[in-house]
């Protein structure tokens, strides 16, 4: 099975402008997820795909992979698809969307979602990881995902599902496991190429999130629990933080 890791890179982010060029430890944040990457016992390759000159010469000059690709791309998903629609790139049976703002991303956790293609019948996958606390559950910036018993996605949102009626707040935890969703993700090559075409659907369009087309349209996303989760930066006081960490 030959698995390709993707890292979306775009320069314009409304929050933090040239995020993948902001230095961590000296180096530029998509220079440290690229060494993380490779890092994979899986993937066999590891590929920058950005719309931006200056991501694109960073990753020259640090020795890494980079393809250009469209500005006009809405999401990683659509610029991983461009990516394998290139003449030299079409012969990859798996797509790792590896998330560009996870400068600390652990090459376990990629391998961890890679294994869920060993499963044949495996469209899509990601990784999920249970929520201990209520600052994380009631956080609509976290996004959750409801399973089924063979661990499948059955929805995701923003709003913390299920709803546990008849219990306050503080009780929700002990009631009831919530899933905190990990936006690694993982494709067949066959599916990215259908999932990038589909139109926008309403459920994604009202809680902004792409993985409900997906499922709007028939898709199974399968999802691998994970113990572990990397710090993501979004805005300039996820970098400071990371700073402050590492």
């Amino acid at each position: 099975m030959e698995i390709l890791g993707i890292i979306p890179a775009r320069y314009a982010s409304t929050r933090l402008p040239g995020k993948p060029l902001v230095e961590i430890n000296g180096k530029p944040m998509v220079q440290l997820v690229y060494e993380q990457a490779v890092q994979s016992k899986m993937l066999k390759k590891v590929i920058v795909a950005t719309d931006d000159d200056k991501i694109f010469n960073h990753v020259l000059e640090f020795g890494g992979e980079v393809i250009m690709t469209s500005p006009q791309h809405q999401s990683g998903t659509d610029r991983c698809a461009e990516i394998i629609s290139k003449s030299d790139q079409q012969n990859w049976d798996v797509i790792i969307n590896i998330q560009g703002d996870e400068p600390f991303i652990n090459p376990v956790q990629i391998d961890l979602l890679c294994r869920c293609f060993e499963n044949p019948n495996t469209q899509i996958a990601t990784l999920i990881k249970e929520i201990q606390a209520n600052e994380e559950l009631f956080n609509h910036n976290n996004v959750k995902v409801i399973i089924n018993k063979y661990k499948q996605a059955l929805y995701f949102s923003r709003s913390p599902v299920p709803y546990c009626r008849n219990f306050p707040d503080q009780e929700w935890l002990k009631q009831n496991t919530y899933y905190k969703h990990i936006g690694i993700y993982g494709y067949r090559a066959a599916v990215l190429r259908e999932i990038a075409v589909l139109p926008k659907t309403k459920l994604e369009i009202t809680e902004s999130l792409e993985q409900l087309r997906w499922l709007e349209n028939g898709y199974i996303i399968n999802t691998e629990i994970t113990s572990s989760e990397s710090m993501a930066v979004d805005t300039p006081d996820d970098l400071l933080r990371i700073k402050n960490a590492s």
